[in-house]
């Protein structure tokens, strides 16, 4: 019986040292998104809120700007309109005749769409839950 507890004790200790590593290397690796100017990443998680009927009021935007750019969040923690890591993803869709652009805010996503140099879609492709992580220097 101690043999097993020791061994279950070694692999814990072994499990809180890869942790560790992985939390002073930065996180876990992931893709990052930009709210506010800032990038910020996030572990994904199997949570999948599509089709559920939860209000949109529920969730934030998370703006896909497609192909080779980084996606845009219009909410942060610490925001008073934050709804704690709930996402719905809105893909958009860049004008004729516009090169899309990397924005890195959701104002200027928005104020894109006002320009008419961008649609933004009406219905999520996705509703998720996942947190939000601020990228070290993330400017």
């Amino acid at each position: 019986m101690f043999r097993r507890l020791g061994s279950a004790l070694a692999a814990s200790a072994l499990l809180l040292s890869v942790a560790a590593s992985a939390v002073s290397a930065g996180g876990p690796p992931s893709l990052s998104f930009y709210v506010d100017d800032a990038r910020y990443r996030t572990v994904g998680t199997p949570t999948d809120f599509s089709g559920t009927g939860a209000p949109a009021s529920t969730f934030d935007r998370i703006y896909a700007l497609g192909s080779g750019l980084i996606n845009v969040a219009e909410a942060k923690p610490g925001d008073r309109d934050y709804n704690g890591g709930r996402w719905m993803v809105l893909p958009v869709t860049w004008a004729a005749g516009v090169t899309p652009v990397q924005l890195t805010s959701a104002e200027a996503v928005e104020a894109y769409a006002d320009a008419g140099w961008l649609t933004i879609a009406s219905t999520p492709v996705k509703e998720f839950l996942c947190p939000v992580i601020p990228v070290q220097g993330g400017r």
